[in-house]
């Protein structure tokens, strides 16, 4: 099968190109490893990398993307030598105008750096794309800038936490640093989030005293209090208390940031109430005691959960929360049911019946993750012994038929 595949991807059609890559990708999935050995993979290799940077469709793109993908995967050392045409291959993938291709180049590169051994350049390049200062990033390739500074900045921060460790020069990671601070107050909430991705990554990689002056100077500091400032402020402090360095925060900016996140899920901007949604999770979990930051903030999160007129965005933002604390979260032995209480996982429960689809698969994993399915039904008996019989039974038909089937949390994907 794979001559004829080779050749539709050299020499077919926008459409046969397509099918050509979904099916080279499919056959490799399906293949196991041993049979894939350093020629084989080679062999399938030089003809994606040669048709991909053509003027394909989208659509043609994304299949061959998605295709070097797995070559990647299943190919591991073998493809050493092929590493500068893949990061050449996947950088100027990030300027399409296409947004799933350039979310494919930022799987695609992030797969690529356990084979990379020359991290600085790239991380130099991606620097310069995300503050729009070369060719690539001013959208010769026809992305709009934001969307391509955007791309950048999520490829720069996979590229620091899967290969952050093989920096060389230490002015790489201060170089990511400083464009995350610059970029964190831009005008596109895309490219803010952006940043703030990066400001956890770069973080991770530098003294532990970096994250407090940050915190202090910077993300906690009163002064400009713009509706753009305090998205790109609630997305660095969930960045950064859910990174490695955010146990070891002082509690006292602990408490600061607590006291700014209230404010930012009560802030009429839906844009900062959806940031300050997802980083609740992460400073309640970097709380000396969890229980009684969520104490705290409980009333406001039961009061968004229970309006039915809030934007699906803000209840989905809400969920990842909840995704980012339970996982975060160390309750000293007590169980997740205990830890949140009996008010917050009734809410959580009237909202994953929501009318909402994406709503309600945002809280079938917030659910799972309170229940701890994963360990099985402990977490449902405990629900069952302090709820009442309505919502025990809307549960326990949730577990039968949703919860039981889900194998692992995806919400924070998009997050």
């Amino acid at each position: 099968m794979l001559p004829i595949y080779q050749r539709g991807i050299l020499y077919g059609s926008a459409s046969i190109r397509e099918v050509s890559a979904s099916g080279l990708g499919e056959v490799i999935a399906l293949t196991s490893d041993k049979y894939l050995a350093g020629p084989v993979i080679i062999k399938m290799t030089g003809p994606l990398l040669r048709v991909v940077g053509d003027r394909n469709p989208s659509n043609v793109k994304i299949a061959i993307l998605r295709t070097l993908g797995l070559i990647l995967v299943k190919g591991g050392p073998a493809l050493r030598a092929f590493v500068p045409q893949f990061q050449t291959t996947f950088v100027k993938a990030l300027s399409d105008p296409s947004r799933q291709v350039r979310l494919e180049a930022i799987k695609a590169l992030s797969l690529l750096m356990p084979l990379s051994t020359r991290v600085d350049p790239l991380i130099k390049e991606l620097v310069a794309g995300s503050l729009g200062k070369n060719a690539v990033a001013a959208g010769d390739s026809g992305g709009p800038l934001f969307a391509v500074q955007t791309a950048s900045l999520e490829a720069l921060a996979a590229v620091l936490k899967k290969g952050g460790n093989k920096v060389k020069l230490p002015d790489s990671i201060q170089s990511a640093f400083d464009a995350s601070k610059e970029l964190l107050g831009n005008e596109d909430d895309s490219v803010r989030e952006g940043a703030a991705k990066v400001m956890g990554a770069s973080v991770e990689l530098m003294d532990p005293s970096v994250a407090t002056e940050v915190l202090q100077n910077s993300i906690l500091s009163n002064g400009d209090d713009s509706n753009s400032i305090k998205h790109g402020r609630a997305c660095a402090i969930c960045q950064i208390f859910a990174s490695s360095v955010g146990p070891g925060i002082d509690q006292s900016l602990n408490q600061t940031a607590l006291g700014r996140v209230l404010t930012y899920l009560q802030d009429d901007k839906n844009a900062v109430k959806e940031a300050g949604c997802v980083a609740f999770g992460a400073v309640v979990a970097r709380s000396e005691s969890s229980s009684a930051a969520l104490d705290k903030l409980e009333p406001t999160l039961l009061e968004i959960m229970s309006n039915t007129r809030a934007p699906l965005e803000v209840h989905r933002a809400l969920a990842a929360g909840f995704c980012v604390l339970l996982q975060l979260v160390d309750t000293a032995g007590e169980d997740k049911v205990s830890f949140l209480g009996k008010s917050l996982v009734d809410g959580i429960l009237q909202v994953a019946m929501s009318d909402s689809k994406q709503v309600q698969t945002a809280f079938h994993d917030v659910l799972w993750l309170a229940l701890e399915v994963a360990d099985g039904q402990a977490g449902l008996d405990k629900y069952a012994g302090i709820a009442q019989f309505e919502n025990v039974k809307l549960m326990r038909s949730l577990y039968t038929k949703v919860l039981s089937r889900i194998h692992q949390v995806s919400l924070l994907e998009d997050y």
